[in-house]
Parts: structure tokens; sequence; C-alpha cells
């Protein structure tokens, strides 16, 4: 599968489908899930950072568990909008993930989305070693979060009310 951009991807998926987003971490890849109707996204854990076959095998069998139809992983973009070698290995490892899985993949800035969820942890006074366990799952949930609510579709507006009692 190749890489879509996040509008085109959520216009391909079938109604009721869901996505998985991943935050892939050097140590841990970060997962979330979107709801059915694509308007959610919630933590759903962490895999171990292994080879990309083993990775591709468990983000498929959780796919197929959980209905999900796309995948929508954290590009780690410079401060500044660059696109530099932690990017470039991003999308690298995504667009294998896809031809892997047989899944769409879209790229989606993360940046600062690791910073946020720990802000967030420590103004909730969690502990360092809970937010240890959460945070890669968190971090995941707020990127896919984002690019949720930037794809979504326009409302459609109401039509206007007509009065046809003349």
């Amino acid at each position: 599968m190749g890489v879509f951009n996040m509008v085109d991807l959520r216009a391909g998926l079938a109604r009721g489908q869901r996505l998985i987003g991943l935050d892939p971490g050097s140590k841990t890849i970060g997962v979330a899930l979107s709801d059915v109707s694509l308007m959610l996204a919630s933590p759903y854990g962490g895999l171990a950072r292994a080879k990309l076959k083993a990775n591709a095998a468990e983000i498929n069998a959780m796919a197929t568990r959980e209905g999900a139809a796309g995948l929508v992983v954290g590009l780690p973009l410079g401060m500044d909008g660059s696109f530099g070698p932690a990017a470039q290995a991003a999308k690298d490892w995504a667009m294998a993930l896809g031809e892997a899985t047989g899944l769409p993949v879209a790229l989606w800035d993360e940046r600062l989305s690791s910073a946020a969820v720990n802000r967030a942890m420590i103004e909730a006074d969690m502990t360092r070693k809970k937010r240890a366990a959460s945070v890669d799952a968190a971090a995941a949930a707020y990127m896919l979060q984002s690019a949720l609510d930037a794809s979504r579709p326009p409302a459609s507006l109401p039509s206007p009310c007509q009065d046809d009692s003349r």
C-alpha cells in the first residue's frame, strides 16, 4: 500500500471502519485507536519496537480484531517544519509497514505530541512511573485526534427554511 494524505485515507474507509494511530519511538510504538465514527481517538497501548515483520504482524492482528482499515503514523518534523533524518526514517518505516500489512498509511505531523501529553500528565500529578507507562499510547492518541479533527469533512449546512403556507 502507498502513503496517502489523511483526507484521502479517511474518504477511502467504509462506514464503521476505524483507524490505528502509531507513534513510532526507538523502543516503543505508541498505539491509539479511533472510534467507528472517526470522531475520537483513544490510547490503546504500546508495542515493543521489534523487527518490521513482527510489528507488522501484531498491527495486522490488531487491525483485524478492532475493525481498523488504515494507519496514521506520526511524522517527527523539525520545529521549523523541516523534513530531517528522523522524519525520513518514520516515512520509510511507515511505507514498509503499509506494504507488510496491506493497510493504507497516512503520515501526520506529531511535533510536540509527547511534550504536550507529558505536560498534561504532570499537571494531573501523575508519577514519573505512571507517565512512562502510558505516555506513548497517549501521544499516539493526541496525534491521531489531531489528524481526525483536521480531516473531518465540513458539516453540511441545513437548507434554509421555506414557508410553504402561502
